[in-house]
């Protein structure tokens, strides 16, 4: 196993069926490549697991700052292989997440999880992570 950066297009190509289990609206590579790109301009890096070639679990982050949590390290995208849970991935992802937020002098280290999302829920809890908000959002358009 080998935890690395996502900087080119086949490390890219590895992640894209791992992150769909998370984002199944991302229908194509190409779209996926394509948001990659652009959130890449803001700060938004990503991590994988590998075996291999095969990406097990991945992370995509950023640096943000607000007035709530002041500079801190938010986790946009965290999931492991559906069939690999309960093998520590997620614990090797979510250890170089809290490294790396360290290392970037973030005082949090935030990220959202759906209400239905209980597995997700229990390892966030025994990571050290508490539920301090309720998310709300609306469609516009």
């Amino acid at each position: 196993m080998e935890l690395r950066s996502v900087e080119t297009s086949g490390d890219l190509h590895a992640c894209f069926e791992l992150m769909r289990e998370l984002r199944p609206h991302l229908k194509t590579f190409e779209e996926f490549a394509e948001r990659w790109s652009r959130q890449r301009l803001s700060g938004y890096r990503l991590v994988a697991l590998m075996d291999g070639e095969c990406a097990v679990a991945l992370a995509g982050f950023r640096v943000q700052e607000n007035l709530v949590h002041g500079r801190h390290l938010y986790v946009d995208d965290l999931v492991t292989r559906g069939s690999a849970r309960g093998n520590g991935y997620g614990k090797v992802v979510m250890d170089e997440l809290k490294a790396e937020a360290r290392r970037l002098n973030c005082s949090k280290l935030a990220l959202d999880t759906p209400s239905t999302n209980f597995r997700g829920h229990r390892f966030y809890y025994r990571e050290g992570l508490a539920a301090t908000a309720f998310r709300f959002a609306m469609d516009i358009g």
